[in-house]
């Protein structure tokens, strides 16, 4: 089932608030069986559409002024123009940790 934007701001609301499932659903005057299968299909959701790193070495074998090269084990490589950030590289390796 798709969670709404409703279910998801009530199952973070409740995430954050410190309460107990049913605490949180009296004070919400919101159905603790209702919020229980939401908040299932919200953790499988999360759960298939969850990030998977996966290892590199990453090793100068290129000059510097080449840019950044990411290398796989497997042998996939990733190379980026010197032009490109490294303060922004790094901060999409924290948007997908």
């Amino acid at each position: 089932m798709a969670i709404t934007s409703k279910w998801r701001q009530h199952i973070e609301a409740w995430q954050s608030s410190g309460l107990s499932q049913a605490e949180y659903c009296a004070a919400q005057q919101i159905n603790v069986r209702t919020f229980a299968a939401r908040l299932s299909d919200y953790r499988k959701l999360s759960q298939s559409d969850s990030v998977v790193l996966i290892p590199v070495q990453v090793s100068p074998s290129e000059p510097v002024d080449a840019g950044i090269l990411f290398t796989h084990v497997q042998g996939h490589r990733l190379a980026l123009p010197a032009s490109v950030s490294a303060r922004w590289v790094a901060e999409l390796l924290r948007c997908l940790a």
